[in-house]
């Protein structure tokens, strides 16, 4: 890794850390804050050393109480700061004398409210020391691997029927990286992935960006073996040119999806008053993220949803998708939406057909089943008569991925289908992505099973072809630039390794 790239180690693995703002009052941003760092080094996960901050507090937690940073004996990698704007300037100059290689500056009050000449002295004072800073008026970084959790929002809250239940959830580890100028949507990101069980590599809420920023943090994740895809949240770009150069470095070897807001007037006025973005012409972020190989969310869902496909399925080579279902009208949507997005379903090649025939003559599948894409073996399906079209639509050299739509209402379903799909998938290198319609325990239960299994499942046939395009468009990317075989090894080799 890069020399520059390694100051930012300090942000997810320092050896020790000071929350500048620490206080035992519950209610109050830089108590939930201490106390994640405190619980986490209780439990052996948090391994650093800790600090609290505080004039005015003797202890907290346990731990002994600093009146300053300068007071702190030994020394500090990373500072937390959640103290009013005012004070951030004077923390700073102690830092730089601190040798502090890291600060995350939670605290709000800076450019996004008009103090632009406060935000400047902060960045003159920590390039004077040569401090990388995240925010300010940010979230900061979660990674559950080494306990850095600034999340400022309470994990559970009690309800006034006296019940606790989790309020800011922590996800579970992953190959996710989600990055985010807004630290809201952060949260309700988390909250999202912690929801459907997609687990997250490492977190990061820049907000004001005034001096890391989303090109630094792309840059940073190309090399961490733990992420397999970024999801960003953008309302600007801080250097088109950097984030061209290192964006186009970063999806030739992940992909990277991005929601872009502030696309209309008022969202950009929004935008401006919201983290101090400044907002830049739409159609020139449509043609840099595509340029750069960026794959770019019109909305929450489709973010997720591709996210999802990129994270669990290898991209496609081609266009052309195979359509297998127990239930015609969804099998039909679901063309229809592939080839709204530009995708293809083709008929497929005569070797296939007959192959689908001899099923047929045999009686292995129903003679009434349509078979020439989309397969529909109609309500009266049953496991192997699944398993079986989809290790022939694999074997066909036209077909490029695969979209099953395996509604759970068919009496002659049972598990074994799941199972057997994802075990005939691991013989082919090409994608398959699932639907099954529906919000019933049941639905939601055979959702959660193929995406617990690598393959990702959606509840409509709309979401499932956004996703199978997203692989689509991905693997055109690569192939443009001469990477897709270099690409699909790579991920060869970490699933061998990781199946060890």
């Amino acid at each position: 890794m890069e020399e520059q790239l390694q100051k930012l180690h300090a942000f997810f693995n320092p050896q020790s850390v000071a929350v500048i703002g620490a206080t035992k009052k519950v209610d109050k941003a830089g108590h939930v804050i201490f106390k994640n760092f405190s619980t986490n080094k209780e439990h052996g996960v948090f391994k650093g050393e800790l600090y609290p901050v505080n004039p005015s507090e003797d202890l907290i937690l346990g731990h002994k109480c600093y009146a300053s940073l300068s007071k702190v004996p030994n020394e500090i990698e990373l500072i937390v700061v959640i103290v009013p704007a005012k004070f951030v300037p004077a923390i700073m100059e102690e830092a730089v004398i601190k040798k502090v290689k890291a600060a995350i500056i939670i605290s709000s009050g800076f450019k996004e409210v008009g103090n632009t000449d406060l935000e400047e002295q902060v960045v003159a004072t920590a390039k004077k020391g040569g401090i990388r800073v995240l925010g300010p008026n940010c979230l900061g970084v979660y990674y559950s691997k080494t306990g850095i959790d600034t999340l400022f929002l309470p994990e559970t809250k009690v309800l006034t029927t006296g019940e606790e239940v989790v309020a800011t959830p922590r996800p579970m580890p992953g190959n996710i990286a989600m990055i985010t100028q807004s630290g809201a949507f952060g949260v309700a990101a988390l909250d999202y992935l912690t929801g459907r069980q997609m687990g997250v590599s490492k977190f990061v809420s820049f907000g004001n960006k005034c001096d890391v920023n989303e090109s630094d943090i792309l840059h940073y994740l190309l090399y961490d073996k733990e992420t397999k895809v970024t999801l960003a949240y953008l309302e600007d770009i801080t250097d088109g040119r950097e984030f061209l150069k290192i964006a186009k470095k970063v999806t030739i070897k992940k992909p990277v999806v991005v929601i872009k807001s502030g696309r209309s007037a008022a969202g950009a006025r929004a935008a401006a008053s919201h983290t101090g973005a400044i907002a830049g012409s739409d159609k020139i972020y449509d043609a840099a993220f595509e340029q750069s190989g960026v794959l770019r969310a019109r909305d929450m869902e489709e973010f997720f949803d591709m996210g999802k496909a990129l994270a669990m399925q290898p991209p496609t080579t081609g266009k052309n998708i195979g359509i297998l279902t127990d239930a015609g009208g969804p099998g039909v949507m679901t063309v229809d939406e592939c080839e709204a997005l530009g995708l293809t379903v083709d008929r497929f090649s005569d070797a296939t057909l007959q192959k689908f025939q001899e099923l047929k003559d045999q009686n292995i599948i129903l003679k009434i089943a349509a078979t020439s894409n989309p397969v529909d073996l109609t309500g009266s399906v049953i496991d192997d008569m699944f398993v079986m079209s989809a290790d022939l639509m694999f074997q066909d050299p036209q077909v490029c991925g695969i979209i099953l739509l395996g509604l759970h209402h068919m009496p002659g379903l049972r598990e074994v289908y799941i199972d057997g799909i994802v075990k005939v998938a691991e013989n082919y290198c090409k994608p398959i992505v699932m639907c099954d319609i529906g919000e019933t325990e049941m639905a939601l239960y055979t959702r959660s099973r193929f995406d617990r299994l690598g393959v990702p499942a959606y509840p409509s046939p709309e979401d499932a072809a956004r996703a199978m395009k997203a692989l689509a468009t991905y693997g055109a990317y690569l192939k443009r630039n001469g990477c897709f075989d270099e690409y699909i090894a790579s991920i060869k080799k970490k699933s061998t390794k990781d199946s060890k």
